[in-house]
């Protein structure tokens, strides 16, 4: 009838059945038995609860007593009715019950630190989120998609909030759409072409203004991860990494975050982007360092680890990158393309170490590969890198 777990100072309670006055008693017993300590929030999972009457939410109000944070989700339209009916609607936040999909044998069309997307049927994708708790990053996601399409950048927008397995994913129509790098793939004679429309719906993001209220600053981002490094880089070095990143320029302009063939797609014509969870603002230097490290970073160690993410030979990818970064900059002049290169590589460089330090660590010979790769590649270019402006 009833599964409590505490875990991060969230309560989860799973309830199951019909909840009445005769059993109402034990479901309260087995419910504050199960706090185990001090909680911030609780979650009161309801999608095999068939009914609750009055004694039950009696249990529901002297839980909320102890937290006011106090979250109801996967409710049916039965149980819903009695929680609108009773007011528990007005007092805790209720989220009805998802309809489910499977994304079983389904296509993956990308894959990010946040969810992977699966290409569910010829007209919709479907991204699932890793965090099984993710209700408020798709409400989020849904929110920029939206502002980036009122400010003119094109991109399809989440219409509906489906039940994954025990995560949460994001619908979008894409009828027929390919993304860039299935594009170059399928015609590589085309893919000077296409790396020309990337690059120029690259450059409409960046000459979009937003609201700083709107977006994460992508600087106070960067500073985050040079700051964790202290202790895993030597002072000097990390001291010019964090002298480096706080002078860079202000920009109220919009960054992507994740910009890369995957993300770009092509419906009938029209170039969109797609997985705006990343979307911020600041200098195109930190978008920069983000697409150095789809293209090139992650497949220094293993070229496989770019080509399972890209869909593309290694080789191609580093070809996309530095085309990409001379059309962006409109130049041919190597020097030029290589001086702004390493300027994203030291973002790049240092993200990519905070990434593998904290989800692989140094026990693990991958990761310590990466780690004294990284290592090596910012003492160098730290030495040589005395602004990230261009």
């Amino acid at each position: 009838m009833i599964k409590v777990t505490n875990e991060d100072r969230v309560l989860r309670i799973a309830l199951e059945g019909r909840i009445h006055s005769a059993n109402a008693p034990e479901v309260e017993k087995q419910i504050f038995d199960g706090f185990g300590g001090s909680v911030d929030r609780i979650v009161i999972d309801a999608e095999k609860l068939e009914f609750i009457s009055s004694a039950g939410l009696r249990v529901i109000l002297k839980l909320r007593k102890k937290c006011g944070n106090i979250e109801i989700v996967d409710v049916s339209p039965e149980v819903y009715d009695i929680l609108e009916m009773t007011g528990f609607t007005e007092m805790a936040k209720v989220q009805k019950a998802y309809r489910r999909l499977s994304v079983d044998d389904c296509e993956v069309l990308g894959e990010g630190s946040n969810g992977v997307v699966y290409r569910y049927d010829p007209e919709i994708v479907v991204k699932v989120y890793r965090n099984a708790d993710a209700l408020n990053e798709i409400q989020r996601e849904r929110q920029l998609a939206r502002r980036a399409l009122i400010l003119g950048i094109p991109t399809a927008i989440p219409f509906d909030v489906v039940k994954v397995g025990d995560s949460y994913g994001s619908v979008f129509e894409l009828l027929n759409a390919k993304s860039f790098s299935k594009l170059i793939a399928a015609e590589p004679e085309n893919r000077d072409r296409y790396i020309a429309e990337f690059v120029d719906l690259l450059k409409r993001i960046h000459s979009t203004e937003v609201d700083p209220g709107e977006m994460e600053d992508m600087k106070a981002v960067a500073l985050g991860w040079a700051e964790y490094l202290r202790g895993h880089l030597p002072e000097e070095q990390c001291d010019k990494l964090i002298a480096l990143i706080q002078v860079v320029p202000e920009r109220h302009t919009m960054i992507h975050g994740d910009y890369h063939t995957n993300n770009v797609e092509m419906q009938n014509g029209e170039v969109l982007l797609i997985d705006m969870d990343t979307l911020s603002y600041g200098h195109p230097i930190f978008e920069l360092a983000s697409m150095y490290l789809g293209f090139v970073g992650f497949g220094r160690q293993n070229p496989a680890t770019t080509e399972k993410f890209m869909k593309l030979p290694y080789e191609t990818t580093k070809y996309i990158w530095r085309r990409a970064l001379a059309l962006y900059l409109e130049t041919e002049d190597e020097a030029r393309i290589a001086e702004v290169e390493e300027k994203a590589m030291v973002i790049g460089f240092a993200r990519l170490l905070r990434r593998t330090i904290k989800r692989i660590g140094y026990d693990d010979p991958e990761g310590k590969a990466i780690i004294d790769d990284c290592k090596a590649q910012l003492a160098g270019l730290l030495e040589r890198v005395d602004t990230l402006e261009f």
